[in-house]
Parts: structure tokens; sequence; C-alpha cells
């Protein structure tokens, strides 16, 4: 079974009365280039078993953005299995990112199908700050359980 880790940044809103925004992922690649519910996602990766999740999650945070992952007190997640099977473990940092500074790890992929052609895609083709209304109605189906848990740890 495949597990990933990641890290979901948040920060508070320009508001008191705002509820925090989380930092999200749209997912790169001709598959998510035109969509946009379900095509952001925690930035997280894939680990393997003699590797710890928490490990997984800083380092992928690097590998995706291009960025050390941020000091600070990690709120545990815990864990969610979408629905291809995989189970995604995440912890949310409160800390500020500017998108802007993000320079996303890439892949390479045979584009299109049966083509023989290998194209490289970045990891992340963009990064965005999305109140937590908002982060629900694009995020990953299963990845909307870490929003809630998010909100009831948020004062």
């Amino acid at each position: 079974m495949k597990r990933s880790a990641g890290l979901l940044l948040f920060r508070r809103g320009p508001h008191t009365d705002d509820g925090p925004e989380v930092l999200l992922g749209h997912m790169g690649g001709p598959f998510f280039a035109r969509r946009d519910t379900g095509a952001w996602s925690v930035p997280k990766g894939e680990y393997e078993p003699d590797e710890s999740a928490w490990a997984a999650a800083r380092r992928e945070f690097e590998e995706e953005l291009g960025l050390p992952p941020p000091d600070g007190e990690a709120i545990d997640l815990g864990e969610v299995r979408q629905t291809g099977g995989k189970i995604v473990t995440a912890w949310a940092i409160e800390a500020d990112l500017d998108p802007a500074t993000i320079t996303p790890g890439t892949f390479r992929m045979e584009w299109p199908p049966k083509s023989g052609r290998l194209q490289e895609f970045p990891e992340l083709d963009r990064v965005a700050w999305f109140p937590l209304d908002r982060a629900r109605e694009v995020i990953v189906k299963a990845q909307t359980a870490f929003l809630d848990r998010l909100a009831e740890h948020s004062p």
C-alpha cells in the first residue's frame, strides 16, 4: 500500500474573525491542467517503510516547493485514505510563505500516452493560499478531513 506524508501550512486571516488560510498546491502535469476542483493538495509525497512519515513530510515539502520546511510547532492531523487507497499523513505548521518564491520539483512521464516521448512536468504547477471554506471546495476530497482537524485546533 502506498503511503504519502505532507505539511499543511496555515496562517491567520487578515481579520481577527477570519479563520486560518491554508497553503495548497495544484497538482502538475496534463491530467490536472484544466481542473480546479479536486486538483489541489497538501504538498506531500510518497515514502518507503524505512523512512518516518515526519521525515518524509519535511523532505517532500522541500522537493515539491523548493524551499526548506518551516520550523514551528507541528499539529498532527492524522491520516486519511484517498480514493485510490493511498494513505496520507499530514501535519499543520503555522507559517507564512510567498507562493512566488517556490521552485517546484519536476517529474517525467510519457506524454502523450503511447507516444514514446518523455516530458517533464512540475510536481505542483502553482501554489496558493485559501480560506478554509474555499480550500474545502478545491482540495482532494479525502484531504478535507485535514482541514476539519486543523479548524478544531484553531482558536
